[in-house]
């Protein structure tokens, strides 16, 4: 009891649901970074609109008017004041104020822990340049005009086996005065089983070059398309769908030309291919893993790929 008969006050504000909608909103940000950019929207909005409401209630009090206190006096209790020191006792800092202020910081240190780092890994990859590794595969006079090769290399020598890929490439002859060619990854875009080209494979013409970054071995086949052996996928020789499960054409290699020499970088997926050979039209877009959507609406669930 007080015996100066003084306000009675609260040390801390009235409970809210304030908090539980602003965890509801870091919640639904997160599940955002999976599962689309308007549930990202969604989830931001929910999470500054709690927020400011839970702000604007444990600030209340400090946004109030001010009351008039005449200075407690205790004389008994404290020294007398030095000759020129005033006697009007300081106010002190209020502890609900700080405990306030203490759980907002706590909260605010805990929710960016928890957030930036998924935001980092969200967002620094696409500004983050990757090294574009170029791989010798041969010669152009190896790679004679409208003839597939069932090509193979190791893509990292230093592992070996492990890191041996293969790509069906296919000469398509001059497009505008440059080297036009085909060269379709052995990917399934299923579950990534490896595809067979739907024709004879000539073992008895392969021929092996070690080259500046790979050894690279070079087969002659006649493919009337390709065909996964797994679940029955089936492609054209451009790539394209034909049957079975797959969910968009096969996958490709860019590829670049120097000192005669072809070179094989980064794949990439296709939507789908129009045309033949060199007078193709190819849906390009960024690397995808087997059995992901690129195109149609189907590609909204899955707005954040897995590593390759």
């Amino acid at each position: 009891m007080d015996p100066h008969g003084g306000e009675q006050r609260a040390h801390a504000p009235a409970p809210t649901l304030w908090p539980v909608g602003f965890a509801v909103g870091i919640a639904v940000l997160l599940t955002g970074l999976i599962v689309g950019w308007y549930i990202v929207i969604l989830g931001a909005v929910l999470t500054v609109a709690f927020g400011f409401l839970w702000i604007r209630d444990v600030t209340a009090e400090m946004r109030g008017p001010v009351d008039t206190v005449e200075p407690e006096r205790r004389p008994a209790r404290r020294p007398a004041p030095a000759p020129g020191e005033d006697e009007t006792e300081t106010e002190r800092y209020p502890r609900n104020v700080f405990l306030e202020g203490a759980t907002l910081g706590i909260g605010g240190l805990i929710g960016g822990l928890v957030t930036l780092p998924v935001l980092g890994f969200a967002v620094l990859p696409a500004f983050t340049g990757e090294d574009v590794e170029e791989l010798d595969v041969g010669a152009l006079d190896d790679f004679p005009d409208g003839q597939w090769l069932v090509v193979t290399f190791l893509k990292d020598p230093e592992q070996g086996e492990v890191s041996r890929r293969t790509a069906y490439v296919r000469n398509n002859g001059l497009l505008e005065g440059a080297p036009s060619f085909t060269i379709v990854s052995n990917r399934c875009v299923h579950l990534g089983c490896p595809v067979q080209p739907n024709g004879p494979v000539n073992d008895d013409e392969a021929k092996e070059e070690k080259t500046d970054s790979t050894t690279v071995s070079r087969i002659p086949t006649n493919p009337a398309g390709f065909g996964c052996p797994c679940h029955g996928g089936q492609y054209d020789n451009e790539g394209n769908r034909t049957a079975g499960p797959p969910v968009r054409s096969l996958d490709r290699f860019d590829y670049s030309i120097r000192n005669g020499r072809l070179l094989l970088r980064e794949t990439y997926s296709v939507g789908e291919v129009r045309g033949e050979g060199k007078e193709a039209v190819i849906v390009k877009y960024g690397q995808a893993t087997p059995g992901v959507h690129v195109d149609g609406p189907e590609q909204l669930l899955y707005p954040v790929q897995a590593p390759k």
